[in-house]
Parts: structure tokens; sequence; C-alpha cells
């Protein structure tokens, strides 16, 4: 999640991932880099099927879930609190998407952001700043 109110390119490009060859920003990531609560963020989508692709998003695979679980600090894994199902990942285009499904202000100033963290990593693609999730088997 973002910490900070006014997120920044290079702190969303930190949040980048690299998931079946393509860089991705989870849900909650999205959700906080546009203000919102994830679950805001995954009924808007619901509603709106037909904007979003399978380009645009998709869920992790079971395996990928996993892996990407195992690399998160958790206090008690076996907890019922966290994650209980793989969330959504969002492309480029998704999370450009999602801005005009949310009502959410500052949206439009945010999406700049997202769109500027993705232009700088995909520049920096040779030196693979995102970080790698195993594909699905």
């Amino acid at each position: 999640m973002f910490c900070s109110a006014k997120p920044t390119t290079e702190g969303i490009e930190t949040r980048i991932l690299l998931i079946r060859g393509r860089k991705v920003l989870l849900d909650a990531d999205l959700a906080a880099l546009y203000g919102v609560e994830t679950r805001v963020l995954n009924q808007a989508i619901k509603r709106n099927p037909e904007r979003f692709l399978q380009d645009f998003m998709f869920r992790l695979a079971a395996k990928e879930f996993e892996h990407w679980r195992s690399q998160v600090v958790m206090s008690n894994p076996s907890a019922k609190m966290g994650l209980r199902r793989a969330p959504f990942v969002f492309t480029e285009h998704g999370a450009l998407m999602a801005a005009t499904v949310l009502n959410s202000s500052g949206a439009f100033l945010r999406t700049i952001l997202c769109a500027a963290a993705w232009c700088s990593a995909t520049r920096r693609t040779a030196t693979c700043t995102a970080r790698r999730i195993v594909p699905a088997a």
C-alpha cells in the first residue's frame, strides 16, 4: 500500500510486479493509489465488466498467489486475516481504465502519475526494476 497521501511516480513504480511477462499492479495497491478501499475498486470492476478485457486485468493463479504470499512477511499465515483469495492484478491499461469507473477525487491526477510510472518502468525494462512472480504452470 502507499504510505503517503500523495503518491509519487517512484512509489508507484516500486509496486509494479512482473507476472506472466506483463507489468501489473495488485488491486490493493491500485485502490490505495486512487484513494479507495480494495473492495470498492473490485465492486466497481464487477459492475463494469465490459470495460476490463482480459488484457487489462486477471486474477493470480493459485501457484502465483502462493508464491507471492511466500514473499510477503506475515506475522501469522494461518490467521483468518489477510487475503483469502488471489487478488486481481491490473496491466497499465486496466489501471488507467479503473479511474473511469471510480468516483474518486483526484483520480485524474493519480492516473497521470500511474501512466508516468509505467513509462518509467518500461524505460528501465533492461535493468528489470519490476519484481518477478513465478508464472502459472
